[in-house]
């Protein structure tokens, strides 16, 4: 495995008494994590530059809570970088800690914790080994389902050990869950009122007291990790499925959320969206941006989608990749110098879209499909006028009032809809304020636009025809 990116070099100290001669400072990970916040805050440093949009609202209570030392539970509907944000925790982490050479818990050689470190400390003093742990190695998670067993979480003796001679009293015998792994770290539990009320149980005394029991044994272990968890609102309220004592272990309760502006959500699926064209310049005008994450805005509004399991960002930005490939083929196939993305190409996110969506109903009656055509509908139609009022179009109408039609596709080449243009009255000015450029990708995506536009307006009739749409 690679060693992770580091923009300090390892400390150079191999032994016990080799760190003791330099300037280190051994503090607890919640003291360790509250310095560095602090150093940060001081400086003016954007505190997680990769989450979006909570600035205002989260952030300033997860700063709360950092500098109380708190336990930290997150709640919010799926798709609103809950996880992201624990893991980006890790930034305020030092990037080197010193721990004992074989530690699994990752033992302090100033106050190991486990037996074997203890006894090893004792026996070779300044000679005992240490290594340097990145603080990308002090994170660990887990994401809760029904299966998960306190062995899993804390820890379990080990048949193995024991055959090997150890006794069944001896601290050794245990083979360490990966909470204890993830000593002098932070630890993320996933979705929290999943595990077992078994398991749940178990927690109590690891967060309160720092105390392990593993089949009965019950093992001093003041653990140095900071848990934090995931959940979402509705299994998180009385009716939910955590027990209430451990909801008392947690000091503080944030609350996430969805992208309150359609800026922001566009801004993160920019960000986000792993595709990057290759086959020809991206061009992506400004309304097809705006099509996309309204789509998604109208989602988390309509009532027949299950609003209490959440429209999550993922589906923006899957539905924005989609479109994006869809137009990439066409260049391709077409042998086009830019890829423009337009209306025809919002087929595309159909496949992106099905499963994300959890309708409170599905028949014959409401088909998902259905639902999902509506949507676009809408978003169309609602970012169509914010941009033109049917009047300012009234030539383009009267020019289809005396017979003309237009077929358009999403594997039409660009060049042919700028061949027609001039003959349409009111069509180049109406482009001309979409896609001041006139180049063919632009100028095509625009007068998809401004058809489309019309034809939810009530002003075009619109046909299906193969794999071609005119309008008349």
């Amino acid at each position: 495995m690679n060693p992770p990116p580091t923009s300090q070099p390892m400390p150079k100290a191999r032994t016990l008494g080799e760190l003791k001669a330099t300037e280190y400072l051994a503090l607890s990970t919640r003291d360790e994590m509250r310095r560095n916040l602090v150093r940060r805050l001081r400086a003016g440093e954007k505190l997680f530059p990769s989450v979006w949009g909570y600035d205002e609202t989260v952030i300033p209570q997860l700063t709360n809570a950092l500098v109380a030392g708190h336990n930290i539970i997150f709640l919010g509907e799926r798709g609103q970088a809950k996880t992201r944000l624990i893991r980006s925790l890790t930034a305020l982490l030092d990037e080197w800690i010193p721990i004992v050479k074989g530690s699994e818990v990752n033992d302090s050689p100033f106050a190991p914790i486990s037996r074997e470190a203890r006894e090893r400390i004792a026996r070779e003093g300044d000679r005992a080994e240490i290594t340097w742990l990145h603080r990308d190695e002090r994170y660990g998670e887990k994401l809760a389902t029904p299966d998960v067993t306190t062995a899993d979480l804390i820890g379990e003796i080990d048949p193995v050990r024991v055959a090997e001679g150890r006794y069944l009293a001896d601290e050794r015998t245990i083979h360490f869950g990966l909470i204890p792994r993830s000593n002098r770290g932070i630890f993320a539990i996933n979705e929290l009122p999943d595990l077992p009320e078994k398991v749940q149980v178990s927690l109590f005394n690891l967060l309160e007291e720092r105390d392990l029991q593993i089949k009965g044994y019950k093992i001093r272990l003041p653990l140095d990790v900071v848990v934090v968890a995931t959940a979402n609102p509705e299994d998180y309220t009385n009716r939910g499925r955590i027990i209430t004592p451990l909801k008392d272990r947690y000091d503080a309760l944030i609350r996430t959320h969805y992208p309150k502006e359609r800026s922001l959500e566009i801004a993160i699926m920019e960000s986000e969206r792993r595709f990057v064209g290759q086959a020809a310049p991206l061009r992506v005008p400004e309304f097809m941006k705006k099509i996309v994450a309204e789509f998604t805005s109208q989602a988390r509004l309509h009532p027949g989608i299950d609003q209490r399991s959440g429209v999550s960002v993922r589906l923006t930005i899957s539905n924005y990749e989609s479109l994006l490939a869809n137009a990439e083929q066409r260049a391709i196939l077409r042998e086009e110098k830019e890829i423009v993305p337009r209306i025809t190409d919002l087929r595309a996110i159909l496949p992106s879209t099905l499963g994300k969506l959890e309708l409170e109903y599905t028949g014959e009656d409401q088909k998902e499909e259905d639902v999902i055509e509506k949507l676009l509908q809408k978003a169309v139609h609602q970012v169509f006028s914010e941009y033109f009022t049917v009047d300012e179009l009234s030539e383009i109408v009267g020019a289809f009032h005396e017979g003309w039609g237009v077929e358009v596709s999403d594997e039409m080449p660009s060049a042919e809809y700028a061949q027609g243009i001039d003959q349409i009255r009111g069509l180049r000015s109406a482009v001309a304020k979409l896609a001041p450029e006139p180049s063919p990708g632009l100028v095509a995506s625009a007068i998809e636009f401004v058809l489309e536009g019309l034809h939810l307006h009530n002003k075009l009739n619109k046909e299906a025809k193969g794999g071609s749409v005119v309008y008349r």
